[in-house]
């Protein structure tokens, strides 16, 4: 049986081949040193798996620790700060993370009886212990990247093998909401996602809750309750972590601003310095001179 033992060598050696980004869309993979600063980030539905080592994800004043062996689930997109808490040269920080499509969890509704009768309350975020029988469907995964042409055709069949694992776990009724069209999880997800994708639009709230299809005053409740945050704030948090992507690949601060969606410059550099410690041209040049930027996603 596979096991992380087997994972830890793969994700070494694609991280130096390829970096945090593989060429299997939505598979990301992480490696450090250290332990890092605060990261900021927009996490997208998906699944993480720490290998070796361990993080801290912050969502408002919750915090979600996990290490070796254990599960994030990110529900809805959702805007936090994180650090990678364990890390050394000898016992890198290990993790991969898999977007998920909700389309795919919706289809494998269809194959478990029972999945609409027991939707628990909505968790934006959720930890577990990893379920072996992942590792080996992930193992393949990543062994695909060694195939670019089998990968084409077989990365989607073991993406949906890996959601039938995840939504049969522990992480499965967290998961599940992510399908169901008519949970909170959903709508609020339609909600976020659409922020996410026109952060630099004028924000209707009232476009939003359509969206939603809620009231409202439901809207603004759940969408609180879900992101610690108003819809204002969330947009203001995707379009400050955007610019500063930005501003780290050496973009022009008045440009990255008016492109962000800020009308005036001194606005974007009042709400940039309050979330970020400095301002924007300043900490831009000070991350690049440490040639250490972030990274976006777990």
């Amino acid at each position: 049986m596979t096991t992380l033992t087997d994972l830890a060598p793969l994700i070494e050696r694609h991280w130096f081949a390829y970096g945090r980004e593989t060429p299997i869309e939505g598979l990301l993979i992480t490696r450090a040193e250290t332990p890092s600063g605060i990261i900021r980030a927009v996490y997208r539905p998906s699944f993480c798996l720490v290998v070796q080592g361990a993080k801290t994800t912050m969502l408002g004043e919750t915090r979600y620790r996990y290490a070796a062996g254990q599960c994030l689930l990110a529900s809805v997109d959702l805007p936090v700060t994180a650090r990678i808490t364990q890390a050394t040269q000898e016992a890198p920080y290990l993790a991969l993370s898999l977007a998920i499509d909700p389309a795919v969890v919706t289809e494998l509704l269809a194959e478990l009886a029972g999945a609409l009768a027991d939707a628990p309350a909505f968790a934006a975020l959720s930890t577990a212990d990893h379920d072996p029988a992942l590792c080996d469907p992930l193992k393949r995964l990543l062994d695909l990247l060694d195939a670019p042409r089998d990968a084409q055709v077989l990365a989607p069949l073991v993406r949906r093998e890996i959601v039938w694992r995840l939504l049969g776990g522990a992480l499965g009724p967290a998961l599940r909401q992510i399908g169901l069209a008519d949970t909170h999880a959903a709508r609020i997800g339609r909600a976020t996602a659409h922020i996410r994708d026109h952060y630099a639009e004028t924000l209707r709230v009232a476009d939003l809750a359509a969206l939603a299809s809620m009231s409202v005053p439901g809207f603004h409740r759940h969408f609180k309750t879900v992101t610690t945050m108003t819809p204002v704030q969330f947009q203001k948090q995707v379009r400050l972590q955007e610019a500063r992507r930005r501003l780290i690949a050496a973009e022009e601060v008045a440009r990255v601003g008016f492109a962000v969606g800020y009308e005036s410059l001194s606005q974007f550099s009042r709400d940039y310095r309050r979330l970020f410690g400095a301002p924007p041209g300043r900490d831009a040049a000070a991350i690049r001179a440490q040639l250490a930027p972030e990274p976006a996603l777990p």
